[in-house]
């Protein structure tokens, strides 16, 4: 009886969950967008970051919302819920549940190049731990950078980081062939990819915004679904 009860309760301690981590499907996501679908993989080395994602995507709260912000030649950004009651030219994108997410970055391994999905977060001075937001997330876009560029981005990750994160040859290669966001590498948890659709996110980064970076005319995600 007691070999049982210690069994029992090892099945319902918290920690037995943590056997999701083990997942090895490549979960998928599609956000069907008002400008056409975009189909994400999500990264099983960021589980935290992967599960809480596909919760929120099934229970529709991704449903509706916004692309708040969005700035041609860097990133697009959703996961204000609220922001799909926007009113036209009103500021969005400053909700997000009330719960944040430790930090799984994993650089140089996950890194932002085109097409890169991570988590948005509150900035530095208040968030040292780089939590991540509970919903908020952006998709990469950037531009190509040459040698001279990667040597000025790689001073400000150095002054950022303090030292503590450095573009790999094989990542300067990457982002000269492919481009990227590189100066926001090792700083925020890059969770998923983007593996079709980068057309439709391309168009979305190019839309006309107000000086609030939001879109002129509403871009929006009209359903998220976990198709895989």
């Amino acid at each position: 009886m007691k070999h049982l009860i210690l069994l029992l309760a090892t099945l319902l301690s918290p920690f037995h969950g943590m056997a999701q981590v083990l997942d090895t499907l490549r979960h998928e996501v599609v956000l069907e967008t008002s400008m056409g679908n975009v189909r994400i993989v999500l990264h099983n080395e960021t589980p935290l970051h992967r599960d809480n994602f596909l919760k929120l995507v099934r229970e529709g709260y991704y449903d509706g919302n916004l692309f708040h912000r969005v700035i041609s030649s860097f990133m697009i950004q959703t996961g204000d819920s609220t922001s799909r009651h926007a009113q036209p030219g009103a500021p969005a994108g400053d909700y997000s549940p009330d719960y944040t997410l430790p930090a799984e970055i994993r650089y140089p391994a996950l890194y932002h190049h085109r097409g890169a999905v991570a988590a948005a977060r509150e900035s530095d001075d208040v968030n040292p731990e780089h939590r991540s937001s509970a919903s908020q997330f952006y998709i990469v876009y950037g531009r190509r950078f040459n040698e001279d560029m990667l040597d000025q981005v790689q001073a400000r990750l150095d002054k950022a980081t303090k030292g503590k994160v450095t573009i790999p040859p094989a990542l300067r290669e990457a982002y000269y062939k492919k481009g990227g966001t590189p100066h926001l590498d090792g700083q925020y948890t890059v969770f998923g990819e983007v593996v079709e659709g980068m057309d439709v996110v391309q168009a979305i980064q190019n839309v006309e915004t107000d000086a609030h970076d939001r879109p002129l005319q509403d871009v929006r995600i009209l359903r998220a679904v976990v198709v895989k």
